[in-house]
């Protein structure tokens, strides 16, 4: 890496990084490199924007309504991304402010959801967690039940873009990129939302189109 270490010198690296990743694949796409800034200030973020960086991440609702209205004004082509845990009864916040939601995960999510877009008149893109890896502690639909959710997720009218997983922590990520992939193509998905600091590259190669990285880009957590 560039002995570099700003903000915009690491979004440089993994941009280069994702871009060498992705052109070993048979057929090259398109990656969305979405800068997650959970805990990071507004003074953290704004060298990214300045290097025009455009896709960011949160992971709670309140924490980027704290934030994310003044570092947008007059960025009108920021896209910005749920990519934590969304409770039923912030449906409405979530679907007013987040451009994407990737952690549809169950009935009631979806129920809720659907009557905020009807309401706002206002759509983001929604990727369905699945929990990759079958464990208890973690969000995401299981795997059996995709199939119900994805038709209930379709029926709502929600624009179900694709699939999002995170993989169990210390163990090869390789194998569970490669399942959400099939599972994906399974279901007619084009969407891969896989992949976090310390393993965008593989998931890249494997099929992602949307990674989530944080610690590459603004360090270890304070």
């Amino acid at each position: 890496m560039n002995s570099d270490t700003s903000p915009a010198a690491r979004l440089a690296d993994a941009t280069t990084r994702i871009a060498r990743a992705a052109a070993l694949r048979p057929a090259p796409h398109p990656v969305t490199l979405i800068a997650v800034t959970k805990t990071r200030s507004a003074d953290e973020i704004a060298p990214l924007i300045a290097a025009g960086h455009r896709a960011y991440g949160e992971n709670r609702v309140q924490e980027a309504e704290s934030k994310w209205p003044a570092l947008r004004e007059g960025q009108d082509d920021i896209a910005l991304h749920l990519v934590g845990q969304l409770q039923s009864n912030k449906a409405d916040a979530a679907v007013a402010l987040f451009d994407a939601i990737h952690s549809v995960d169950r009935p009631s999510l979806v129920t809720a959801l659907a009557r905020a877009m009807d309401k706002a008149d206002r759509r983001p893109d929604c990727f369905i967690q699945v929990n990759i890896g079958a464990e208890e502690q973690k969000g995401g639909c299981p795997i059996a039940d995709l199939p119900a959710l994805l038709t209930q997720a379709r029926t709502a009218e929600l624009p179900v873009a694709g699939l999002m997983a995170v993989p169990p922590a210390s163990v090869e990520a390789a194998p569970y990129f490669a399942l959400l992939a099939k599972l994906a193509r399974d279901h007619g998905l084009a969407g891969l939302s896989m992949g976090m600091s310390e393993d965008y590259e593989t998931a890249v190669l494997i099929g992602a189109t949307h990674v989530r990285i944080g610690t590459a880009l603004f360090g270890p957590p304070a």
